[in-house]
């Protein structure tokens, strides 16, 4: 039976991705802050399969609550890091801002490299058995868009990191591979109500295209086609004209 740990499990893209790895006869260890959902996912497939841990990544404590479910399940085929929070914000509200910093930043690079650190000093790991260690980002890292300003950055900042993280794993010689999960807009929680988003995607369809991914170890996940195309034709915008786009509406 093969494990993943989901870091984020509670909403979302990230409880989805959970429900289909156990119905895929995967055992979870699912993580997040709010206890009453990590419940319902142990009810519905059972204390067997289903190892919980409350954790709020923004506090220090996080990473306990990760070593108890780590002891739990064992050293895991799959960690996936979905938590995450996003605000569109162009009034520069200063909690919004940092918020998206100190969770999407701060929070994942405590437990990413928490995580990294358990998979150096376990011996179920080697060149044979890696880790696959896969970061939800976002295409709005590829360029910083001014409707979310703090969001964009954090985005890109995870990109970097996964990157560097690679490029670490290959020079100690860590048993570990990384994927860069990429979406655009997902109808989750994250996304505002009141707002209109282009060529927003299902999370059940999210979820389709990150499966599919992850199970052929792609290194950078980016769905669909449109988002692929979107993102490579960013890249080729020069900055001083980029910067004199305002093609996102704030009303």
């Amino acid at each position: 039976m093969k494990t993943a740990i989901i870091i984020g499990a509670t909403s979302g893209i990230g409880r989805e991705l959970a429900i289909r790895l156990l119905e895929d006869g995967w055992r979870v260890g699912a993580a997040g802050r709010r206890q009453e959902r990590l419940q319902q996912l142990r009810e519905q497939f059972g204390s067997e399969r289903v190892a919980l841990a409350v954790m709020d990544i923004t506090k220090a404590d996080a990473v306990a609550a990760l070593d108890k479910l780590l002891a739990e399940t064992g050293a895991p085929d799959l960690f996936l890091h979905v938590s995450g929070v996003g605000h569109q914000n162009p009034q520069l509200d200063e909690q919004k801002e940092v918020s998206d910093i100190e969770t999407n930043c701060t929070g994942m690079v405590r437990i990413v490299s928490h995580f990294i650190n358990f998979v150096k000093s376990n011996p179920a790991y080697n060149g044979q058995h890696k880790a696959h260690v896969a970061v939800v980002t976002s295409v709005a890292g590829t360029a910083g868009l001014g409707i979310a300003t703090a969001y964009s950055a954090s985005k890109k900042m995870q990109m970097t990191y996964i990157s560097a993280l690679s490029q670490l794993a290959r020079m100690e010689k860590i048993p570990v591979f990384f994927s860069d999960i990429r979406p655009g807009f997902v109808a989750t929680e994250i996304l505002n109500k009141e707002k209109k988003y282009p060529l927003v995607m299902t999370v059940d369809k999210a979820a389709d295209h990150i499966l599919r991914g992850l199970r052929r170890k792609r290194r950078i996940i980016i769905f669909d086609w449109k988002f692929r195309a979107i993102t490579a034709l960013w890249r080729l915008i020069p900055r001083c004209i980029w910067e004199r786009l305002t093609f996102v509406k704030t009303n």
